[in-house]
């Protein structure tokens, strides 16, 4: 039985469009009350010219008899499909409204899909400009005029000349605003140039004709966008006009930058400079790292597709990318979505791989955001959220794919070749990722002829005695002896005031007068004794006595009798009786690999000597918050991130020491400490583990157990 086509809606507008990248012509077809446009290539132009047949043979034929296309029902079928699926059919009868009901809970799923999609993406029309928008579009014509564009041009040239003149004020003012207040003003900046980036993309496709009728916030991710609602540039014939209105807000944030960044030059310092500043660097910054991407559906999305003429550029590419690569892996014999020439599809293949990547980047940086902004378990359920919808999912369609095209496509000597590669590549990188691998853990580390004791004074003073010099020393012999006249002084001073103190309190024992106030007078005389012991202790402490045996080494040169030295001053080191070790450090990540007993080789960096035989005598369970030695910085050539705060080296991650005994002897290099390359033979270990033990880790950690 022949099937009866619905009627096309009334309201519908047939438009003529542009020629096509072959050279036929195209239409569109505009749905009013939806505000969208469909491009319809010859053949449905003609299929919907004869609608009105109600027949797809008929329809068939008149377009095979009339014109030289050769139309089948089938095809005409197609486009039914199209339009039914569009709504652009008019609907009537009994169950229609249960009809359209369906379709509308099949195209918006139930009320959990939805509350999804409107967290990854919605929209607050604010405005409908599209009156006073004509009424203004006058008093805005000399913005697009030739000459203004010259003088843009030209406040450019000046504005960067100055800029250049001035480069030190210039990265000056950036270093001064990366602070709260500096910020503030870039927020703001940022929201005033996209409000000017928005009424260029609307005063411009009001000059061609179209109309603007809503202006609004749209949510990315809750991340708020401002948007113009420019779809009636469809109607446009010429893709000159509808390129134009694509990047006119690129253009209206460059002149912006460009006209601040004159004034930038020309002000006198002050807040006005400063804002003219911001207002420069944050257009520029904004729209090139944003608006002109064609990876996102941005500005440069659209620019591109105007440009190249390829509409749909994303789902066009993003299909034969698919294609590509299904027949790569398993030769399935599909048709291309779209017959192109070789150096075109290639392109549009590589574009597509360069578009999942950055929106993979983009996507995990929104996640972590997210993650990191919101209270810990709704960021963390955001969190999978993105990743599921925007990563994992569409891994899984395309898993998907993969078993219907296995079970419906016709098994080939071609494709089973191409799926015996395919599955041996597999399972070689999942080999690769998954099997434990010969642990090596690099790193630099410092040589230690034994365990060290630096030498400081405790307190200021004069080098009494002969100098220190390069000795083997016993437990209690004095290194160093300082003296300092201040304690001296107050040690005498503490004498006499004992001795008076004394003298009362031994007084008013015999004195009936004194009897009454003889316990103050103890504690007076005990006080006294008190301060002598401290300043004895002072003098004691200025001794520098060796706790245990060892060689004095490492001591300053420049060290003289009676040289006055400061408090804290390294005079040198005790070198103990010993094995020699190795110092290290190692991340949180490396020092789970790593348990005492493990082997290694420390190669020294500016010795001649043979690699040492280490192996690890200990592990410290608690992180290190400040380094002993300067040389393991990667400032010194060490392998260590770390700043200095108040005088002391900060690790800038959390860093865990190791020490490694040096099992082969040591002869020229006794006393001496030396840089070198460490690496530390571990058990074997799988590259997946680490990416698996860093998630469980994070998810400890945030689940606060």
């Amino acid at each position: 039985m022949t099937p009866c086509l619905p009627p096309l809606r009334e309201d519908l507008a047939l438009l003529p469009g542009p020629a096509a990248r072959d050279g036929q012509p195209t239409w569109t077809v505009h749905d009013p009350a939806r505000n969208q446009f469909f491009r319809i290539d010859w053949l449905s132009f003609e299929i919907l010219s004869r609608w009105s047949l109600r027949d797809p043979a008929l329809i068939a034929e008149s377009i095979r008899t009339a014109t030289t296309l050769q139309a089948m029902p089938e095809d005409v079928l197609a486009v039914a499909r199209f339009i039914d699926d569009n709504q652009l059919v008019r609907t009537h009868g009994i169950g229609t409204a249960g009809n359209l009901a369906r379709k509308h809970k099949l195209a918006h799923g139930g009320w959990a899909r939805q509350a999804l999609h409107n967290y990854l993406f919605f929209r607050i029309p604010l405005l409908r400009p599209d009156a006073w928008l004509t009424r203004l579009v006058p008093l805005v014509a000399p913005l697009f005029s030739r000459p203004f564009f010259i003088l843009t041009l030209g406040a450019l040239a000046a504005g960067g000349l100055l800029a250049w003149r001035q480069s030190d004020d210039f990265f000056g003012t950036l270093a001064n605003t990366l602070n709260v207040s500096g910020l503030t003003a870039y927020a703001a900046a940022i929201f005033f140039v996209k409000i000017a980036h928005e009424f260029g993309h609307a005063f411009t496709a009001k000059r061609a004709g179209c109309r603007v009728p809503t202006m609004g916030v749209a949510f990315l991710v809750l991340w708020p966008v401002a948007y113009t609602d420019t779809n009636d540039t469809w109607r446009l014939h010429r893709r000159g006009d509808r390129l134009a209105v694509a990047i006119a807000g690129i253009v209206t944030e460059l002149m912006l930058g460009a006209w601040a960044l004159l004034a930038w030059g020309l002000l006198p310092p002050g807040e006005l400079r400063n804002m003219c500043f911001v207002l420069s660097t944050s257009s520029l910054a904004t729209t090139l790292a944003v608006n002109a991407s064609p990876f996102m559906r941005f500005d440069g999305y659209f620019i591109a597709c105007d440009w190249f003429d390829f509409p749909n550029l994303h789902q066009r590419s993003f299909d034969l990318a698919r294609w590509h690569l299904r027949e790569t892996l398993f030769a399935f014999g599909a048709p291309r979505p779209e017959h192109l020439p070789v150096h075109q599809e290639r392109m549009l293949i590589l574009f597509a791989w360069a578009t999942w990547i950055y929106r993979l980047a983009i996507f995990l940086g929104i996640a972590a955001l997210v993650y990191h902004f919101f209270i810990k378990l709704v960021g963390i359920i955001l969190f999978a959220v993105e990743i599921g919808w925007f990563v994992t999912l569409p891994v899984w369609r395309e898993f998907k794919a993969w078993r219907q095209l296995w079970g419906s496509a016709t098994p080939t000597a071609a494709r089973r070749r191409r799926s015996v590669l395919s599955l041996g590549l597999a399972v070689l990188v999942l080999g690769l990722v998954c099997a434990p691998w010969p642990g090596r853990i690099r790193s630099s580390g410092l040589l230690q002829p034994g365990p060290i004791l630096p030498l400081y004074t405790s307190t200021p003073g004069r080098l009494a005695g002969p100098k220190p010099v390069p000795a083997e020393v016993t437990p209690g012999a004095v290194t160093l002896e300082i003296t300092s006249a201040e304690i001296d002084a107050r040690l005498a001073v503490a004498r006499l005031e004992a001795d008076i103190a004394q003298q009362r309190a031994d007084r008013g024992v015999h004195s009936i007068d004194l009897r009454p106030s003889l316990p103050l007078l103890q504690r007076n005389a005990a006080k006294a004794q008190s301060e002598v012991l401290r300043w004895e202790n002072e003098r004691q402490q200025s001794r520098v006595v060796a706790p245990f045996i060892g060689s004095l080494r490492f001591l300053d040169p420049d060290l003289r009798t009676g040289d006055w030295i400061g408090g804290r001053h390294h005079v040198g080191s005790l070198i103990a009786s010993g094995p020699a070790t190795v110092e290290t450090y190692l991340d949180e990540q490396q020092v789970k690999r790593v348990s005492p007993g493990d082997k290694g080789v420390f190669i020294i960096d500016s010795a001649a000597v043979p690699p040492l035989q280490v192996r690890v005598l200990r592990v410290d369970g608690d992180a290190s918050r400040v380094l002993t030695d300067a040389r393991l910085t990667i400032a010194a050539g060490g392998h260590l991130a770390a700043r200095l705060v108040q005088r002391e080296l900060v690790p800038e991650q959390a860093v865990y020491r190791v020490v490694l005994a040096v099992e082969d002897p040591l002869r020229t290099l006794a006393h001496s400490t030396w840089r070198g390359a460490l690496v530390i033979r571990t058990a074997p270990f799988s590259p997946l583990r680490r990416y698996v033990d860093q998630a469980l880790s994070v998810a400890w950690r945030e689940a606060g157990w």
